[in-house]
């Protein structure tokens, strides 16, 4: 069975963060992986050293002989990297011998499901800073070194401006921005001597942190050094606030830093911030120019996991016609839909989205209307313009798909961030195209009654 043709798609089922879509992420890591997937003579050795319960080897020599043969011959269908995606919509979907396909699962699940999960915390962080710029600022905290570097780039992705991460900016080519430790403080005998050093070591990048011992304290000194700086021809950047009540201590800084001369210096801010403690900053009136957002964003603070899943739709049968497959639950929200599928993504006349219909690509994906998913009304998009999100990737194992630049894929993530900031949620249409679900629903009673 190993060769038969099958279908396999990459979704999740529930948005994460209790919101009401994600942006997809990771795509070019995927992309990365496939072309080089091969079993090395190593790989190989290992396997056949394995051994089953009764102590015996435990693949056949045959099959790894066919794996240090294999070459990937998938086709790849994807969601493109700063998408806008929803439960359930395949963000990847694979069609080839039913071996390769099963055996890319976990390696595709991992590499999707982080960077989209990250990409998504990111775009809610910017947005709820509202045009501020927003700094990454969690490799320290963030699950390993491989694990830190995937959060920079998704989280560029999802919209932040830059990290402290100097080895994701190195490979990836995002700017990287930060600022000194309280350590480099602690360690002169005076704050002033601290931040007069600093500034000569870095005259161009200098943002002093002030709340190693009082932080108004540190204001006034970091100005005493902006004004030495100044008449050396440098300017200073600003000042970095990471503790205390960040909104009564950003209105006195600014306060200060305006009635000095210091009007340009921006006020960054840090300690465990979120979406959530942004707006609540914002709404008391902080004077924050620049959010560096650490721990709560590397590690997707408040979700551990997006939940992605990769379930098997169509079979081809000996005859060369697919056969529909689907994953039944006792939970309605675990029932797989069937089918190769794509998703269709409807606009009005201002490019603005009205609806997704998931269709079955073998059933055609002209016919415009769907069952909506929370009402079960048929709502029809006739003579409405769309697109089809799943786009080719690979074909035959060859990739016929190049990914973008980073700052591309960010300003591409921003503008369908932009796309949708309006939408109603409540009565954005979403669901299944007609044909589709009556195929599933036919399928789940076949099953059920089997």
């Amino acid at each position: 069975m190993h060769d038969r043709e099958v279908v396999f798609h990459l979704f999740y089922r529930k948005n994460p963060f209790d919101g009401h879509y994600a942006v997809a992420a990771g795509l070019a890591l995927v992309i990365d992986y496939l072309k080089n997937l091969r079993f090395s003579v190593q790989d190989i050795q290992y396997l056949g050293s394995l051994k089953g319960a009764d102590n015996k080897a435990l693949f056949d020599e045959s099959f790894l002989n066919y794996l240090q043969r294999m070459e990937f011959s998938c086709d790849i269908d994807a969601v493109e990297e700063g998408q806008i995606v929803g439960a359930h919509q395949p963000l990847v979907r694979v069609k080839g011998p039913w071996l390769q396909a099963q055996l890319i699962e976990t390696a595709l699940l991992n590499l999707i499901n982080f960077s989209t999960l990250i990409a998504t915390k990111a775009a809610r962080i910017t947005q709820a800073a509202e045009g501020d710029t927003v700094l990454e600022f969690g490799m320290r905290r963030a699950q390993g070194i491989d694990g830190s570097i995937t959060a920079t780039r998704s989280a560029y992705i999802g919209g932040c401006h830059g990290t402290s991460n100097v080895m994701a900016g190195r490979l990836y080519g995002i700017p990287i921005k930060g600022t000194h430790a309280h350590s480099w403080v602690m360690g002169f005998d005076s704050e002033i001597e601290a931040f007069k050093s600093y500034a000569e070591a870095l005259p161009n990048n200098c943002i002093f942190l002030v709340d190693t011992y009082d932080t108004i304290q540190g204001v006034k000194n970091a100005i005493k050094l902006g004004a030495q700086l100044r008449s050396t021809g440098h300017e200073m950047i600003g000042i970095r606030l990471d503790s205390g009540d960040l909104a009564a201590l950003s209105q006195k800084t600014r306060k200060l830093l305006n009635a000095t001369g210091f009007k340009k210096a921006v006020i960054v801010a840090s300690n465990d911030l979120d979406e959530y403690k942004v707006r609540e900053l914002k709404a008391q009136g902080a004077q924050i120019d620049v959010w560096g957002i650490g721990t709560r964003l590397a590690t997707a603070y408040d979700q551990a996991a997006l939940g992605g899943v990769y379930k098997l739709s169509a079979i081809k049968d000996r005859r060369g016609s697919w056969q529909y497959k689907i994953k039944l639950s006792e939970e309605m929200i675990k029932i797989s839909n069937p089918g190769i599928l794509q998703t269709r993504r409807f606009y009005d006349e201002e490019n603005i989205p009205v609806g997704d219909m998931i269709v079955n690509m073998a059933e055609g994906t002209q016919k415009a209307s769907l069952i909506d998913q929370n009402t079960n009304k048929v709502i029809n998009f006739e003579g409405k313009a769309s697109e089809l999100l799943l786009k080719p990737v690979f074909r035959q194992g060859k990739q016929v798909y190049e990914s973008p630049a980073i700052a591309d894929i960010r300003a591409f993530s921003l503008d369908r961030q932009r796309a949708f900031s309006n939408i109603d949620w409540d009565h954005y249409p979403s669901g299944l195209q007609e044909e589709l679900f009556a195929t599933k629903k036919s399928l789940i009673e076949q099953n059920r009654t089997e």
